[in-house]
């Protein structure tokens, strides 16, 4: 129970992944917008692999999670910044309703857990 926040934070993360691929989110990353829809789509998707292995691996292998805990937290406050910062980006889709609900899920359910842990 102590970190039900973290896991409602993840849990928004992941469904901001699944949704950062109907917004072709590669298209607005330096470096992969130049590759083209194709590449860049495998290399985003791809990406996502050891992200995901390294969360839940970390999350049941480690005898202290809380410092994971407390830097995911913290990372979904700067992913709500880097979304603020690339707002106005020409193929930025993250502009509806359903996109921000996940992006300030993840980030206000990050704030939470932080304030449990202090």
């Amino acid at each position: 129970m102590d970190s039900l926040f973290f896991y409602f934070s993840l849990s928004f993360m992941i469904m901001h992944e699944i949704d950062a691929v109907r917004c072709k989110e590669w298209r607005i990353f330096p470096g992969l917008a130049s590759l083209g829809d194709k590449v860049g789509y495998m290399i985003f998707l791809f990406a996502h692999l050891p992200l995901f292995v390294l969360v839940l691996w970390y999350l049941n292998h480690s005898e202290d999670p809380q410092p994971f805990i407390m830097g995911f937290s913290i990372f979904t406050l700067v992913h709500i910044g880097l979304h603020l910062l690339f707002l106005k980006h020409k193929l930025n889709e993250f502009k509806d309703w359903i996109s921000w609900t996940l992006i300030l899920g993840a980030g206000v359910s990050g704030f939470i857990q932080l304030i449990l842990m202090v």
